[in-house]
């Protein structure tokens, strides 16, 4: 009876290819392939977003997190994104909807120049493969334990492969559209499996597994710890979760182009900054939802660590329950659930980088700008390219153990400061000009870079001290404050530059409006 489960999961994968290339259409420009036009609604754009940041990382890891000890924490988390947020749609988001950008890189190149809009990019599209290997690996955990259900043993590297072609197909012809529909789908799909799982094991282990998880500190929200070596290592210590989170959450979605991007196919101004917010909100709910399935898979297992059950870490505890503790065609429909997750984060991650390319790498090689026919050309084939690199990443992650979720947000902390810090030196530094923003943005990637390998707090747990990692929320505020430093000092030994030609930086409601209508559209 579980080949059942099987077919739901094929049936799942064709239809979801079928559905995402039908919404979307047929693309004819390269705007309309990266950003729709600017014409899709905010509430779709909303739950693609989520879609996007959610991925197999969230599915998998907050669940574990939640049953090994860490509780609530990541919702407390999520309340500092949603702080960041806001900050994020009052502050930058109206900088891209008026400049008519299609690459929230864009914006420094008119600010700055396009010697930084390019090696942002290429920031941005490396720290993307880095980050969605992880993810794209991640996914491949369920797939395997499924499979090897029914004795058949394929490795991460093929499922990995398999995944990338279906994903591939869509996001190549479908370009945006079929994407953020396609997201949509799939985030109900697999918040839907939450509450299932919910369903179920509230009804094995009643009000007394409640009680019982409460007892043990599963349900736990705020971490009050306010020891300062806690504070810099704990992801989940209260400053670090709302004053590090918040700054974290401007970067990721306000100069990460992965989001920008969903937020530029809103129609209007308000709609993009709705979106935004409230995905914010729905974030929340979704850390809820799976932090829940984690303390009450704690009582569901009667508190047994991840070892005793015989899984090779905490990520594996929600896939073994969704294939030994649900009844066949839920748990297929689980797996699929599973499956959208990485499908989503996926073919996003697809579409933004190759919209970054064409737009602020290839295009800076052009001396006048490309038909669109050949724009159209190049987003596909770099869609392909792109494909292809991910698929080596993620296989490279194949023998990675421990929580992929914090794993992802380590591998921003290496340029996330260094790109909002980019997007702030424009924004807070008048005098700043293209020379001081290039060295301000290196020496910051330079720095990042010694300090999330090198730099150890000792931390004492249990009388025992461990070298400890910084925590990932302040790698971005540490990055930022770097670059402001370096390009504020360096700004100081010039003339100011001047501002009042070909920058999207003025206040006015259309300032920009007309500059860049499409990748290569610079008039």
């Amino acid at each position: 009876m579980r080949q059942l489960d099987l077919v739901v999961v094929v049936v799942y994968l064709v239809a979801i290819a079928v559905i995402g290339l039908r919404l979307a259409g047929r693309q004819r420009t390269s705007k309309d392939y990266f950003v729709g036009e600017g014409h899709m609604p905010w509430w779709t754009v909303s739950f693609s977003v989520v879609a996007t940041e959610t991925s197999v990382l969230t599915v998998i890891s907050v669940p574990g997190g939640a049953y090994s000890g860490q509780g609530f924490g990541n919702v407390e988390l999520a309340l500092g994104y949603v702080v960041g947020r806001v900050v994020v749609a009052t502050v930058l988001i109206p900088l891209y909807k008026r400049g008519g950008f299609v690459s929230a890189y864009q914006y420094l190149g008119s600010r700055f120049g396009l010697k930084l809009q390019g090696l942002a990019s290429v920031t941005f599209v490396f720290t993307r493969l880095l980050a969605e290997g992880v993810r794209l690996f991640a996914s491949a955990i369920p797939i395997k334990l499924l499979l090897d259900e029914f004795g058949v043993h394929a490795s991460f590297r093929t499922i990995i492969v398999v995944l990338t072609v279906i994903t591939v197909v869509y996001t190549y012809l479908g370009g945006i559209k079929a994407v953020i529909w396609t997201d949509a789908i799939q985030m109900t799909l697999y918040l839907g499996g939450a509450v299932l799982a919910l369903a179920v094991l509230s009804s094995h282990v009643g009000g007394a597994g409640f009680a019982d998880a409460l007892h043990a500190g599963r349900f736990r929200l705020f971490d009050t710890d306010f020891g300062l070596a806690h504070i810099l290592t704990s992801p989940f210590a209260l400053p670090t979760a709302i004053i590090g989170g918040a700054i974290f959450a401007m970067a990721s979605h306000g100069s990460d182009q992965l989001i920008v991007q969903r937020i530029l196919a809103t129609r209007t101004l308000r709609d993009g900054q709705k979106a935004m917010i409230a995905s914010g909100v729905f974030v929340t709910l979704q850390f809820a939802a799976f932090s829940l399935v984690g303390a009450l898979l704690w009582s569901y297992d009667q508190g047994r660590s991840f070892t005793d059950l015989g899984l090779a870490s905490s990520d594996n505890l929600y896939p073994d329950f969704i294939l030994h503790g649900l009844p066949v065609v839920i748990s297929g429909l689980m797996v699929a659930g599973i499956l959208g997750a990485a499908m989503g984060s996926l073919s996003s991650a697809l579409n933004s980088m190759s919209n970054s390319t064409v737009a602020d790498i290839i295009h800076s090689f052009f001396r006048t700008a490309p038909s669109e026919e050949t724009l159209l050309k190049l987003a596909r084939v770099m869609t392909l390219v792109w494909a292809v690199l991910m698929a080596v990443f993620a296989c490279a992650f194949s023998t990675s153990t421990g929580n992929v979720y914090l794993t992802g947000l380590t591998i921003a902390g290496y340029t996330y400061g260094a790109l909002l810090g980019a997007f702030l030196l424009g924004r807070l530094v008048r005098r700043a000009g293209e020379t001081d923003s290039i060295v301000a943005f290196l020496v910051t990637v330079g720095v990042m870079t010694y300090v999330v390998r090198e730099v150890k707090i000792d931390v004492t747990t249990a009388g025992t001290t461990v070298p400890t990692s910084i925590a990932a929320q302040w790698l971005v505020p540490l990055g930022v404050v770097i670059t402001l430093a370096v390009g504020g000092v360096l700004s100081l030994f010039h003339r100011a530059p001047d501002l009042q030609h070909g920058t999207a930086d003025d206040d006015e409601p259309d300032a920009g409006t007309g500059r860049l209508t499409t990748a290569a559209g610079r008039e």
